[in-house]
């Protein structure tokens, strides 16, 4: 590409062609680094919209006449089609491009967002969460996707990906806070429009910035395993939702709870087999992308129900309105990106195993202060502070192991390691959520006194602990050493 239109006299012992390399090095690096922007605000959108609408429930519920299991579908019609839909979005972007998925997704999402804003029924409102759900999962590995392909290898990739965790969790963060401004100050309406003029800006400029990137060769779609992995991913994740409403035992819960893994069973089976496989099964063989993504499931399980438990106990204990409770988490937020920005600094020093240790510690002490909590807690030592330990280990954690989750794979499987990275922390989360809120409400027994309730947060934040140092037991035996060789 020439970027001169008239000559310069080059410097003495420089070359006229040296000084356009030079120019065009320069513009590859600002196109490269336009990335990060295009790639964080998608991750952002794709994050808050898993719980900016939680505010929203009780006004979309009076205004469109939505049922209690309605209203529990406003947010399960999302996290199910999202955790589906989310390999087959990774391997279409390494098949047809990442940067023509990253824009379809995003638009999908945002049109989605535009109809759920407009709905005048229920299901007009059911069916756009799923829409943004297919967005999502369509553009959620593609942000990751276009970090790692347009910036190499090294402390610049791990820059990138902190920023990217950072503005992730922050996206989780802020989904209460924003939800709880929109809704009070405008409408409910509002924590779905918001979305619109924000994906349109990204859409536009990044089909003027971005670059095309996709695996080598051209292969076909792997239709049956497509099938049957969305079909497995989406059925567990709707097991696992349902025993919030319905229990472990009952049978709308247990039929998909096994139903699901049968599916990723055949799945595994059919991917063996398959000439062209949707998941190469060969990625599993290295350690670096099957111990790091065992060690977002399980950080996922763990710290995806903070922000959930913290909600409810500054609300339902403290008496926080959901704005104070939404802005009393804000320094957890700032403590992710103080996290998240630090880890690839320490990294240099220490490497990515024993940092993504040290954040999955410091996260645990994190969980066991807050499981010291009770109904007179005071904000400081009750709610500020052990979120912030809670959340910097968080942010500490996430990004050495979203880089040693995406540095093993050959190229050409980019997309789809990106997809796998975020379906396990996805996935996670739903399981923790479910499991957690299954031994907080058994602690509870259905007593709605500050004491009880604060006991049955605090039993959550234990058993979290416990979840967070099993899995540093895991990364400690599994995790590759940062000079071995990935095997």
């Amino acid at each position: 590409m020439t970027l001169m239109t008239h000559t310069h006299r080059a410097p003495s012992g420089t070359s006229g062609p040296a000084v356009a390399v030079a120019g065009s090095t320069d513009r590859t690096e600002q196109r490269m680094w336009a990335v990060v922007p295009a790639a964080c605000a998608g991750q952002f959108l794709v994050v808050l919209d898993v719980s900016v609408v939680n505010t929203a429930l009780p006004s979309m519920r009076s205004d469109l006449g939505l049922s209690s299991a309605g209203l529990q579908w406003v947010v399960n019609a999302y996290s199910i089609v999202l955790a589906g839909f989310m390999l087959l979005g990774g391997r279409a972007g390494d098949l047809y491009g990442r940067k023509r998925m990253f824009l379809v997704g995003l638009g999908v999402f945002t049109v989605a967002s535009l109809a759920g804003g407009l709905a005048q029924e229920g299901w007009h409102l059911l069916a756009a969460r799923a829409g943004q759900g297919l967005g999502a999962a369509v553009l959620a590995p593609s942000t990751l996707t276009l970090l790692t392909s347009a910036v190499p290898e090294g402390p610049a990739r791990a820059r990138a990906i902190a920023t990217w965790t950072a503005v992730g969790a922050g996206g989780g963060a802020a989904g209460g806070l924003v939800g709880g401004v929109l809704t009070e100050t405008l409408s409910w309406r509002w924590t779905l429009l918001i979305n619109v003029p924000v994906g349109a800006a990204v859409v536009v400029l990044g089909a003027w910035w971005l670059t095309e990137s996709r695996a080598g060769e051209r292969r076909r779609l792997d239709l049956p395993g497509a099938v049957l992995v969305t079909a497995g991913l989406a059925t567990l994740a709707y097991g696992v939702v349902q025993t919030e409403q319905d229990g472990w035992t009952a049978p709308t819960t247990l039929l998909p709870l096994l139903a699901g893994p049968a599916l990723l069973a055949a799945f595994v089976a059919v991917e063996a087999r398959a000439r062209t496989p949707l998941m190469p099964l060969n990625l599993f063989r290295l350690r670096a992308v099957s111990a790091a993504n065992a060690a977002m499931f399980s950080c996922g399980a763990a710290m995806f129900c903070m922000w959930y438990f913290m909600t409810l106990y500054a609300q339902n204990v403290l008496h926080y309105s959901p704005l104070a409770a939404g802005l009393a988490l804000m320094p957890s937020s700032l403590a992710v990106v103080l996290g998240s920005k630090l880890a690839p600094r320490l990294m240099r020093v220490a490497g990515a195993r024993r940092v993504a240790v040290l954040g999955v510690l410091v996260s645990a002490a994190g969980f066991g202060w807050q499981s010291t909590m009770d109904a007179h807690g005071s904000y400081l030592t009750a709610i500020m502070l052990p979120g912030m330990v809670m959340m910097a280990g968080g942010g500490l954690a996430g990004t050495p192991l979203a880089s040693l989750a995406t540095s093993g794979a050959a190229s050409g499987d980019a997309g789809l390691v990106s997809g796998l990275v975020n379906t396990s922390r996805v996935m996670g989360g739903a399981f923790g959520l479910a499991v957690l809120a299954t031994v907080a409400a058994a602690r509870t027994g259905g007593s709605m006194t500050p004491e009880a309730l604060t006991a049955g947060y605090a039993l959550a934040f234990r058993t979290g602990t416990g979840i967070l140092l099993g899995g540093v037991l895991m990364m400690l035996l599994w995790l590759p050493k940062d000079r071995e060789r990935q095997a």
